[in-house]
């Protein structure tokens, strides 16, 4: 009777297979919107990782024969998880500038302190800063932009491959510039906003002077949150196309960092 015997090169090719592929998925759903908000439980990613893996290990190239109790296994741990997190890194950046435009939008109509908790990270954000990231959530996810990501993924195995030296230092500092696009990108969504309440502000500021009795603060600050609000409303219909913008250039930054064309 014929016995199968495995050496150790093979079992560690065997299981590399499959363990390689899943820290760089982890270190993805562990950074990305959605799947890696507080509200998704380490258990769900965990399976998520899991089946994703399963699911792409058999399209992507043979990894190499690695000790797993090794200093190259650590190193390759380090690596892959690094390049996972700054893929979803980069979407969780895309996503927090419909945060920070909702907090400049309060701040300048006065609803500052209309604070709720974000169940995405724990943090507490304005009311508006929540109806834009959900907003900006369910376009995501209508766009298929997870699915896009997840082959953004796929391709990051050609481009960066297991036995490849990673992240350079070129493309850590492309995600440190990841903040001026951030703040530059969310003052263009409420570009419109700020014009109209600043008209409104100077409005108010030529009544006081003629009509210095007047107490502008106890007037201006429910039209100014009329006008916000209804300047919002009437700039929503501009709202897809500046996502559509938003969201390839953010997929444009994914593919420069892990070298795709």
């Amino acid at each position: 009777m014929n016995e199968l015997v495995l050496s150790e090169q093979q079992l560690m090719q065997f299981i590399g297979q499959y363990l390689w592929p899943m820290i760089r998925i982890s270190g993805l759903f562990l950074a990305m919107p959605i799947i890696g908000a507080q509200t998704i439980t380490a258990r769900v990613r965990v399976v998520l990782a899991v089946f994703t893996t399963l699911l792409l290990a058999p399209m992507l190239p043979p990894p190499p024969a690695i000790d797993l109790v090794s200093l190259n296994a650590m190193t390759l741990i380090a690596k892959e998880l690094l390049i996972g997190v700054a893929m979803g890194f980069i979407l969780q950046v895309f996503l927090q500038v419909f945060v920070l435009s909702g907090e400049f939008v309060a701040m300048k109509m006065g609803l500052g302190f209309a604070a709720m908790n974000d169940p995405s990270t724990g943090v507490s954000t304005s009311v508006l800063s929540q109806f834009y990231l959900m907003l900006a959530t369910l376009l995501f996810l209508s766009f298929n932009g997870h699915l896009i990501l997840i082959q953004m993924l796929v391709d990051s195995y050609v481009a960066l491959p297991l036995q490849g030296a990673g992240l350079s230092a070129t493309q850590f500092a492309a995600l440190a510039s990841l903040g001026t696009w951030m703040f530059s990108a969310a003052l263009v969504i409420v570009l419109p906003v700020f014009t109209a309440i600043m008209i409104i502000n100077m409005a108010f500021g030529a009544m006081n002077r003629s009509a210095p009795q007047m107490n502008v603060f106890t007037v201006g600050f429910p039209m100014t949150l009329i006008f916000g609000l209804l300047v919002m409303w009437l700039a929503l219909p501009a709202f897809l196309p500046v996502f559509e913008v938003l969201s390839q250039e953010a997929f444009r930054y994914v593919r420069e960092i892990i070298g795709i064309p």
